[in-house]
């Protein structure tokens, strides 16, 4: 049985649509994340015998004649189809043309947007034959074997389907996977069907990976789409010989990547883990940078383990610089917390990537100077300046639309005409323009400052071999500071 996984394009004029990042979007920094879980997805049923194929048309490029020719040549049977909420509608329209081309084709939508709305998401057109919500790789593998030996569907765990008679049913719950080493590596599908260089981010070496260590995240942060609507914030994780191993795997199998991206929502949560990892790396001398998501209450040791194993860089949501409105998003962290992690990272030796979120409930013109200033004398290696979007199954989501301040339910408003991040709320503290506004400042501000230009002078001289990724960096981002946010 033949079984395609598709991440479709969107805009692909425009550029590479991000759509496994936490927030979609084409991005003017140039980065683009892996398709990760769909690859994930489809490691399992390569494992478990099937037939498959995948195309990434976002990476690719690829227009929609261009991917409805390579479908129609693969005639697959079953078309698992990554979404995303400023997608979705478009995403829904390669569906109609490959039901068109390939009528007998089961087709199921995955992702967080049918995830946290599967009813209305498989109302949407009679070409969807199902949703499968949340964690879906085993839904994914279960449906294929019914499907391949002609089986009822209606006791896969996790689908939401079109009967034969055009109702929608909804089968019972799936579990989250507890034993995550049972998953194969998501690099082997990487190095089967996709090419590294289409992928990038900023901050980071290229070319590079992503792959996850862990699901899950036990914090409450009211944003986060993937623990609220995906994942869970159970956080599970795999043993640190498993992810030493993959390390392994991709110094022997990938030799032209340069750093390795761990892209769990907070790789750091359990710090004995992390630990365990590094002690392995350092003593399998296994060399090669990497980087990954930590939170504010990361300590000084742990950092300095971290550095000795190979990381590089670490990536954080700061959000706020005011301690209001961080009580308010419940980010259960501290303004005197963001200060000190600052510090230890420098003593460390580690890189920081700050992200900050603009327009969250108690932000005001005055909040905001107050965080570029003090973001600026913090001078972190890089950072970030972007609008709250509010995804449907969240918090932030609910706050925005019970307080009148979400200004559309028009899901291609979530992204701009250029398929980059959109503000979708107004409130009477900030409109839509001033979060975009401040953000476009904010990112000018802080990079084209003097103290900044000599920080990234000097660095480059201690370190020259990091000179390959601060100009591809730059190239990219720079393009983004000189365009309208």
């Amino acid at each position: 049985m033949k079984v395609l996984f598709v991440n479709p394009p969107f805009k692909p004029q425009k550029g590479k649509f991000s759509r496994t990042s936490r927030s979609p979007a084409i991005t003017k920094g140039g980065t683009i994340y892996y398709p990760f879980w769909l690859t994930y997805s489809a490691g399992v049923l390569a494992k478990n015998g099937f037939e498959i194929s995948f195309i990434d048309a976002a990476a690719d490029k690829k227009e929609v004649t261009e991917l409805m020719a390579s479908i129609k040549q693969l005639s697959p049977e079953l078309i698992v189809f990554d979404t995303s909420t400023p997608s979705i509608y478009s995403d829904i329209e390669i569906v109609d043309s490959i039901k068109n081309i390939l009528p007998k084709s089961f087709v199921v939508l995955v992702g967080t947007h049918p995830s946290a709305l599967p009813n209305e998401t498989i109302s949407l057109s009679k070409n969807i034959d199902a949703v499968a919500v949340k964690e879906y790789d085993y839904t994914i593998r279960d449906l294929a074997v019914c499907l391949r030996n002609k089986q009822d569907i209606s006791k896969v765990n996790g689908l939401i389907y079109r009967n034969k008679n055009g109702d929608i049913k909804t089968n019972e719950p799936r579990s989250l996977i507890e034993n995550l080493d049972e998953l194969p590596f998501v690099t082997e599908i990487y190095k089967k069907f996709l090419n590294i260089r289409n992928y990038f981010f900023a901050a980071c070496d290229y070319p590079m990976v992503m792959i996850i260590t862990g699901r899950g995240c036990p914090n409450r942060c009211f944003f986060c789409v993937y623990p609220q609507v995906f994942h869970s914030r159970k956080y599970r994780f795999r043993s640190p010989e498993n992810v030493v191993e993959e390390f392994e795997y991709i110094k022997n199998n990938l030799p032209e990547v340069r750093e390795i991206g761990i892209e769990d929502d907070t790789f750091t949560v359990n710090k004995k883990r992390v630990q365990e990892i590094c002690c392995l790396l350092i003593k399998k001398n296994i060399k090669i940078k990497w980087y990954c998501n930590v939170r504010v209450d990361l300590d000084l040791e742990t950092m300095k383990i971290m550095k000795r194993a190979g990381c590089v860089l670490v990536t954080v949501g700061f959000e706020s610089l005011s301690q209001e409105i961080l009580n308010n998003i419940h980010k259960g962290t501290t303004v005197e917390q963001i200060i000190k992690f600052v510090k230890d990272t420098k003593k460390a030796g580690l890189l920081v990537h700050a992200a900050y979120m603009v327009g969250n409930p108690g932000e005001t013109k005055e909040s905001l100077e107050n965080m570029l200033a003090l973001a600026k004398k913090m001078n972190t290696d890089s950072a970030q300046f972007y609008p709250l979007v509010v995804y449907p199954g969240t918090e932030a989501y609910k706050w925005a639309k019970d307080n009148g301040y979400l200004i559309t339910e028009d899901y291609t408003k979530w992204a701009d005409e250029n398929g980059g991040y959109s503000c979708l709320i107004s409130t009477p503290f900030l409109s839509k323009n001033e979060v975009l506004n401040f953000c476009q400042k904010a990112n000018k501000e802080y990079y084209l400052r003097l103290r900044y230009i000599f920080y990234k002078l000097a660095y480059t001289l201690i370190h020259p071999y990091e000179i390959r990724r601060i100009l591809k960096a730059s190239k990219t981002f720079f393009n983004f500071l000189f365009q309208r946010g």
